[in-house]
């Protein structure tokens, strides 16, 4: 009879150490889930070009709502000005660019941490005042003599853009003005201050009834890649990796394509 409380004893200590273990497990996915949660904290500077400040701002709302304790803080420029200052040491999480050329000078510089990814692409359009007062309806009317036009510079990825398309088309654009960013570009024509611009379908779109545009088929030669990387010299590489795989998810896509990007 003891022998045979003895085996049901064991039996009992063997189901309840089995019990523990398996509850242990059970619980170890959750708490590593909840580790991992918690490291996607603090604050983090994306430096992202210009042309990407509407979406961006409203990504970094997203963000923050999703991962509580987070603080995102921009700076919006053209790309070429941006990866200068990364590379010359600025302080900075994540690097967006509005080409692949000037990641690639990141990439090249030792900066990023990984591989970039592309989440995003944009084409060139024409912006003219409402009412259009010079009559633009090509991209060869904007060589025509006596056309205040404006341009980003060569550098700036929608200059680089604009010069392929000027090459392609053969046409000789004269501008009275280079810009540093697309968004220069835009506030010179809303401004007064140019008869026609050449900037982003994205730019133009958030200007609404401040400008008119004007398509032209040579812009589909020339289309411009999207890419975004986390930086090597991150003080929190964890979370401006969250905020990498947001941009370049579906809910990223889903805020670009309503602002008028284009998939990658």
């Amino acid at each position: 009879m003891k022998k045979a409380l003895g085996i049901v004893a064991s039996g009992v200590l063997s189901l309840a150490l089995v019990s523990g273990c398996s509850s242990s497990d059970s619980s170890s996915p959750s708490t590593a889930a909840a580790s991992t949660s918690a490291t996607v904290t603090g604050d983090i500077t994306v430096f992202a070009a210009a042309s990407l400040k509407n979406t961006f701002t409203e990504l970094g709302k997203e963000f923050e709502a999703e991962n509580p304790g987070t603080t995102v803080t921009f700076s919006f420029a053209g790309s070429s000005d941006l990866v200068a200052q990364i590379i010359q040491g600025a302080p900075a999480d994540v690097f967006a660019s509005a080409d692949a050329a000037n990641m690639k000078k990141a990439t090249d510089a030792g900066v990023v941490a990984g591989t970039p990814s592309d989440f995003a692409s944009n084409t060139l359009t024409i912006v003219v005042p409402p009412g259009n007062p010079k009559g633009i309806t090509s991209f060869a009317d904007l060589a025509k003599e006596g056309t205040q036009l404006v341009i980003c510079a060569p550098q700036v990825p929608c200059g680089a853009a604009t010069k392929k398309v000027e090459e392609a088309s053969g046409e000789s654009l004269k501008p009275v003005s280079e810009e540093s960013s697309v968004t220069d570009v835009l506030n010179k024509v809303t401004s007064g201050q140019a008869d026609a611009g050449i900037v982003y379908v994205t730019d133009a779109k958030s200007a609404g009834d401040k400008v008119e545009t004007i398509a032209f088929p040579e812009a589909a030669s020339v289309v411009n890649l999207y890419q975004v990387a986390a930086l090597k010299d991150s003080k929190n590489l964890t979370t401006a990796t969250k905020f990498v795989d947001l941009v370049s998810g579906p809910k990223g896509l889903a805020v670009l394509t309503n602002e008028g990007f284009a998939a990658p």
